[in-house]
């Protein structure tokens, strides 16, 4: 089967959409399919990759958005998906690839969308409250979802707002964690003393610095904790529009500010050193460094209001971590509660091995597999075939 995946939002900086491609492709190719991805850049451009054959169109820079790009000719895209005659589409935009669900319909081609963002979460966050925000997220929805076969959402908290307007052809996949690279035998006292420079408590955020994500509130964290006389430092993984904001937040702060690490090896000896990773983003749908994190067997302290309280299963007795309502007190208070906790390590590791890449690529596979997959076929796959992803 030829599977053909076409992402806006990927480039050289790009955390988790990067990543859910080639983990996708490394997949489909294991289970002998051909797969082939399109994303943006400067020119056109092919390559076999480890992941399958990349494919890079002309795009143009979001605006504001620290530097990623979209694709800049939809019927170029069009054109070239015609000639590469995909038995299945899948899409990682909902935004401005919409009409290629349309387009793959007209073709007879099957299509999937992958739900990454909150709509409504980005729309109370960004758009004025005079508008009528919950009927624009409704309305949004109700076409994204008729436009292609089936909607992906990755969490509970990604699907509630398709559920609330009775979608039918919506299903629930978790995307996976490399849990070969991001293991607790990176740990490293050693590297962990040189990340601390002196500081007894090695705090990590790893992930792009965008307002929707909350960067500063780890800032804020680090603060209230040395304020009560916790010697903490924190050391921030990732680049983005507010990069030099968060630079001055951390002036005469114990923080450093690594940037964009392209070496996931060492990602995941950071991940793994640190007591405790903050992942305050309220709007994440999934949030694959607070999973990396708990692979490393290091816990997370999360925003209550996000997807990650999920697998980080904070109902349990023991989860891997904790959520925090979204202010540095409650988060500085999170952390505190899980210090100097050693058992927490194998719980937040055993928590992560529970969703391993290798199963979502044979929920995919299945997804894509069953006959008669289309728009009469959602409500079976759902209620039959993937109730083991929920």
């Amino acid at each position: 089967m030829r599977i053909v995946h076409i992402a806006n939002f990927y480039g050289p900086n790009s955390g988790g959409i990067k990543t859910t491609l080639h983990e996708l492709g490394r997949g489909y190719l294991k289970y002998g399919h051909d797969f082939i991805y399109i994303v943006p850049g400067t020119q056109f451009y092919q390559e076999q990759t480890p992941y399958g054959r990349k494919i890079t169109l002309p795009s143009v820079i979001l605006p504001g958005s620290g530097s990623y790009r979209i694709i800049k000719s939809n019927k170029a895209l069009r054109e070239l998906v015609r000639e590469l005659a995909p038995d299945r589409i899948e899409i990682s935009d909902r935004f401005t690839l919409r009409g290629m669900g349309k387009f793959a319909k007209a073709q007879g081609i099957p299509t999937v969308v992958f739900s990454h963002e909150t709509l409504r979460g980005l729309a109370n966050r960004f758009l004025p409250a005079w508008l009528p925000r919950k009927a624009l997220v409704n309305w949004h929805n109700k076409r994204l979802a008729k436009s292609f076969d089936h909607v992906i959402a990755t969490t509970e908290f990604a699907a509630a707002e398709f559920r609330e307007i009775g979608t039918k052809n919506l299903v629930k996949i978790p995307l996976g964690v490399d849990l070969v690279n991001f293991s607790p035998d990176n740990r490293s006292l050693i590297f962990k003393q040189e990340l601390l420079k002196g500081s007894q408590v090695l705090l990590v955020h790893c992930g792009r610095l965008s307002p929707e994500k909350e960067p500063q509130r780890s800032i804020e964290a680090l603060t209230e904790l040395r304020a009560r006389g916790i010697d903490a430092r924190l050391v921030i993984v990732g680049i983005g529009p507010m990069w030099k904001k968060i630079r001055l937040l951390a002036k005469d702060l114990p923080v450093d500010t690594l940037g964009y690490i392209a070496d996931r090896k060492r990602v995941a000896a950071i991940l793994s050193s640190a007591d405790v990773s903050l992942a305050p983003g309220p709007l994440e749908t999934f949030c694959l460094s607070a999973l990396e994190s708990i692979a490393s067997g290091t816990p997370v302290v999360a925003s209550e209001s996000s997807a990650v309280g999920e697998f980080l299963k904070v109902n349990l007795k023991h989860p891997a971590g904790a959520v925090a309502a979204d202010n540095g007190v409650a988060f500085a208070d999170a952390i505190e509660s899980l210090l100097y906790r050693p058992k927490l390590r194998a719980v937040a590791r055993s928590a992560a091995e529970a969703l391993p890449w290798d199963k979502t690529i044979q929920l995919m596979m299945l997804l894509h597999g069953i006959e008669g997959i289309g728009s009469k076929a959602p409500s079976v796959i759902t209620k039959r075939k993937l109730m083991i992803a929920s």
